[in-house]
């Protein structure tokens, strides 16, 4: 039986290294790729907890300067990032380590993006988050008016 490539039929190729790697068919392993699919969902996660934070921020900064237009999206919003984010780090604890440098990153963006859907000036914003990261995951946490 040929073993599926990598580059023409992702899908199959998967299932066949699942197969060899239960089977313990060492030598039919494409290592290589095997070990650029490890490191890229590594990866994933990582951008996946910044999208999460990034989105959390622009929602808090959208919650909090423009209570008026509160709504049940932008709760949906904030529930649903707290929410994957503590996923994210329920599986892969050790990227509790990296939530401060994700945060950071994912605060000026959020920021951008707040300004960007509230038409107020980026000023509006403060530069550095005004909320401890410990707060802003916390899912009691609801920023007063501005």
């Amino acid at each position: 039986m040929t073993t599926p490539s990598y580059d023409t039929d992702f899908y199959a190729w998967t299932q066949a290294q699942a197969a060899h790697l239960r089977a313990k068919e060492w030598p039919a392993l494409d290592i290589d790729n095997l070990a650029e699919e490890i490191e890229s969902l590594g990866a994933s996660d990582r951008r996946a907890l910044r999208s999460h934070l990034m989105r959390l921020s622009q929602h808090l900064l959208k919650w909090h300067y423009q209570p008026q237009r509160r709504g049940e999206s932008w709760q949906q919003s904030i529930d649903n990032a707290r929410l994957q984010i503590e996923l994210i780090i329920e599986d892969s604890r050790s990227l509790r380590d990296f939530l401060p440098e994700a945060f950071a990153w994912a605060y000026t963006r959020g920021r951008k993006e707040a300004a960007k859907e509230t038409r107020l000036p980026l000023e509006t914003f403060p530069e550095a988050c005004p909320w401890p990261l410990a707060q802003v995951l916390d899912e009691d946490f609801w920023p007063e008016a501005g």
